[in-house]
C-alpha cells in the first residue's frame, strides 16, 4: 500500500497541530479540530504534535509532557481524525524541524520575535514575568519550522494564532529572497513558481476564531479552569455551562446578544431558525431567562460530545495502539521534512551530503 503522503500528494497540503499541555476541549473542536476532519478528505493533511514546545514551561514535567502527548491523540480519534487519512506525528521525532528551528533563527531579529502579541498575552496569562527560559521565545521561531518543514499552502489555526502564522510567512519571504533570488515585489502566491523553496502559508481561522471559556471572560484553556472538555459526562457540560456569567438580572430585561452565552449558541445550536428565535426573544426580554438559553446550550454540547465520548474509549488504555499511528505518521513526516531540508540546506550553500532517517 502505498503511504498517505504519496497517495495525497496532488493535493494542496495543510500543517497544524497542538502543544501537548491536556485534553483537547471544545475551544479547540471550533477554532480547528472541526475544519481540520473536513480538510482530511480533500487535502493532504499533517497534524503536529508539538511536544518539544511544551518543554518550554514544563520542562520538569517530563512524564505529564508525554502522557498528554497520548491523551491528544485519543482526542484526534475521538474527535474524527483519521489516521489513514491525515499524517499524524511528534515534533520530537522529525530533527528536520529542529535544524530549520536553528537556521531561520538568523533571518529573525529578537525584537520583532518578542513583539509577537500571542507571545506576550501567553507570558501575561501564564504570570510569567520575567522567570522565562530562553527556550520560550524561540518556540516561536520552532513554530515557524513546525509549518515550513511541510511547505504547506494553508494552516488552519484558531484566532490567537494568526499573530504565529505572519512570522512564519515573514520567516518563508526573507528566506526566498534571500537564498532562492526571489525579488522582494513578487506577490506571496508567486514565491514558489519564482523559484523560492517555501510557499507562503495563509491561515485558516475556523468559524468561531476564539471560543470564550465558561468564566465568560478569558479564552478556553485548560490551565483557567473555563473548559469542556470530550470526555465530560451530561451532567458535568450542564455544570459547566451554568457558570457562564451574562451580568443579565431578569428574563423580562433586554439581553445582549453578543455575550458570552450568545456565543455557545452560535456555535453548538445547529437550527438557524431556533438560533434566530432564541436572539429576537432574548434581545427583546420576552421572559426568556438565562437559564433556559444554558439548558439548550448544554444539551446541544452533549449531543456533539456524546459520540466523541464513547469513541474515545474504544482507545483508553491502549498505548501501543497510539504508538504504532505516531510511528507511522512520524516515518511519513520524517520523508516530507527531510525533502524540505534538503532543498533549504541547497539553497543557502549548506547542501554537502545527502542523508536519510528511519524510525525504528
Amino acid at each position: 500500500m502505498s503511504s498517505t503522503s504519496e497517495r495525497n500528494s496532488d493535493r494542496p497540503r495543510i500543517l497544524t497541530g497542538d502543544t501537548p499541555t491536556g485534553q483537547l476541549h471544545l475551544g479547540h473542536w471550533v477554532g480547528s479540530v472541526r475544519r481540520r476532519v473536513e480538510l482530511q478528505h480533500t487535502h493532504d493533511c499533517y497534524f503536529i504534535l508539538a511536544n518539544l514546545h511544551a518543554f518550554t514551561t514544563r520542562a520538569d514535567a517530563p512524564a505529564a509532557i508525554r502522557r498528554d502527548t497520548l491523551e491528544i491523540v485519543r482526542d484526534y480519534l475521538a474527535m474524527g481524525i483519521d489516521p489513514a487519512k491525515a499524517t499524524v506525528f511528534l515534533q520530537s521525532e522529525v530533527p528536520a524541524i529542529s535544524e530549520l528551528t536553528f537556521l531561520f533563527a538568523m533571518l529573525l531579529p529578537f525584537n520583532r520575535v518578542m513583539r509577537n502579541p500571542t507571545l506576550k498575552d501567553e507570558i501575561k496569562v501564564k504570570n510569567l514575568g520575567e522567570n522565562y527560559s530562553f527556550g520560550f521565545p524561540l518556540y516561536a521561531v520552532g513554530q515557524t519550522a513546525d509549518i515550513l518543514a511541510f511547505r504547506p499552502v494553508g494552516v488552519p489555526v484558531g484566532e490567537d494564532q494568526v499573530p504565529h502564522l505572519e512570522l512564519t510567512r515573514e520567516v518563508a519571504r526573507r528566506f526566498n529572497q534571500m537564498y532562492c533570488a526571489v525579488g522582494d515585489t513578487i506577490e506571496d502566491d508567486d514565491h514558489v513558481r519564482e523559484g523560492g523553496v517555501f510557499p507562503i502559508p495563509r491561515a485558516e481561522v475556523g468559524a468561531v476564531g476564539r471560543l470564550v471559556g465558561t468564566d465568560g471572560v478569558q479564552k478556553m484553556s485548560k490551565s483557567l479552569g473555563n473548559a469542556i472538555f470530550i470526555t465530560d459526562s451530561a451532567k458535568e457540560i450542564r455544570k459547566k455551562v451554568s457558570k457562564i456569567y451574562t451580568g443579565r438580572q431578569s428574563p423580562t430585561e433586554p439581553g445582549d446578544v453578543t455575550n458570552a452565552l450568545f456565543q455557545y449558541v452560535d456555535a453548538f445550536i445547529d437550527d438557524p431558525a431556533r438560533v434566530a428565535e432564541l436572539k429576537d426573544r432574548y434581545s427583546r426580554g420576552d421572559n426568556l431567562g438565562d437559564g433556559h438559553v444554558k439548558v439548550e446550550v448544554a444539551e446541544a454540547i452533549d449531543r456533539l460530545i456524546a459520540p466523541m465520548r464513547e469513541r474515545r474509549k474504544e482507545f483508553e488504555g491502549d498505548d501501543g495502539r497510539i504508538l504504532e499511528i505516531l510511528r507511522d505518521g512520524c516515518a511519513r513526516a520524517n520523508a516530507t521534512a527531510e525533502r524540505t531540508l534538503a532543498l533549504a540546506k541547497e539553497a543557502c550553500g549548506l547542501g554537502f551530503f545527502p542523508r536519510s532517517l528511519t524510525i525504528g
